[in-house]
């Protein structure tokens, strides 16, 4: 090779060898500018609901998970992500990581997925600022989900997976919503959305455990009468007094004592009485809540079916499919999917499930 070429070729690899990685600047949902590495190889999501989120748009880039998956989540999960570490949760109720867990898990960013309060700004500046580690809020509420997937798209650099998630929601808003709209909110179903092992425990009207029933075109029965929002605990009379039209829950146990156990109280409210009770699936996460994230968005199609019937076709096997694959990306057996959605359509499991 000529001498002069060679010179040229040896300068151009020492120049690149030399110059640091390119940075980038965003703005998340807080309003916060946040400096972040050209090329995001490692994520960590600070809570459950970035988890999902984080799952469903990155899952080779996860450093762990908040809770590690139960074997009967496996299926519905990357198998690439099945040994990912327990790390806990930096925010939330029961925060259990800490400054040290962040520095040995080594993220290039960390993501949260949820409120925008100055709580959480201060939590997310602080862990910042202790770490050294990029750390962005994703507003997560269910009616800013298509701006907050591309915007977490365009942050992991992948805004083409953002803006296919993105899509499929505001798709399914526009089904949902224009049916709503035609129905007056007196004539809504009233559901109460039992949680705990007793299903005394429900979210408020207008907390972010229950937007999803108002979302489907339900009346969430547990009106607190004043401006108290989030988890209470409630009594049997109370939920009497209700008297909701329909009850959802994820708890397997409840289900079966308000549905196989006539003499108890349950059985003078109208939804137990009619037998409009619904377990919902809970499999990677809940249709419903836990966490409230993305995955929440099957559970809205299956709750405006539930709700309003032939008003909102819904055939449960061919949308979870298309679900788990678009979001989860898992196709999913016969068995898998039958065991998933078992008792999710008020009906005994069918014989392939009981195998």
């Amino acid at each position: 090779m000529n001498p002069l070429i060679r010179s040229v070729f040896a300068f151009l690899a020492l120049t690149l060898l030399l110059t640091p990685a390119v940075a980038r600047t965003v703005t998340d949902s807080a309003g916060r500018t946040v400096t972040l590495p050209d090329r995001i190889a490692r994520v960590m999501a600070a809570g459950p609901p970035a988890s999902a989120v984080v799952y469903c748009l990155l899952p080779h880039a996860m450093v762990g998970w908040q809770r590690a998956p139960r074997k009967e989540e496996l299926p519905y999960l990357l198998p690439s992500t099945h040994a990912l570490p327990e790390l806990g949760r930096l925010t939330g109720r029961g925060d259990t990581a800490n400054v040290e867990v962040v520095l040995k898990a080594n993220p290039d960013l960390i993501v949260d997925f949820g409120s925008v309060r100055p709580t959480f700004v201060s939590l997310a500046d602080a862990t910042q600022q202790r770490t050294g580690i990029p750390y962005v809020l994703v507003d997560g509420r269910f009616e800013t989900t298509p701006a907050s997937l591309r915007l977490l798209g365009s942050i992991l650099g992948v805004p083409e997976r953002g803006e296919e998630l993105a899509r499929y929601t505001e798709a399914l808003f526009r089904r949902i919503d224009a049916l709503v709209a035609t129905i007056p909110e007196e004539k809504r179903p009233g559901v109460y959305l039992a949680r705990g092992a007793r299903g005394l425990e429900t979210g408020l009207r207008g907390s972010i455990n229950t937007e999803i029933i108002e979302r489907a075109g339900g009346r969430n029965v547990a009106e607190s009468g004043d401006a108290r929002r989030g988890i209470a605990n409630v009594s049997p009379e109370q939920i009497l007094l209700w008297a909701p039209d329909i009850v959802v829950t994820w708890e397997r146990n409840f289900f079966d004592t308000v549905t196989k156990s006539p003499d108890t109280v349950w059985q003078s409210v109208p939804a137990v009485r009619n037998s409009h009770v619904y377990l919902a699936p809970t499999a990677p996460f809940g249709w419903i809540d836990g966490p409230p994230s993305v995955n929440r968005l099957i559970g809205l199609a299956w709750l405006a079916h539930l709700l309003h019937g032939d008003r909102y076709p819904f055939d449960i096997r061919q949308e979870t499919r298309t679900f788990y694959k678009l979001f989860y990306q898992v196709d999913l057996t016969d068995h898998d999917l039958e065991t998933l959605i078992a008792w999710a359509d008020g009906k005994p499991p069918t014989l392939l499930q009981r195998r």
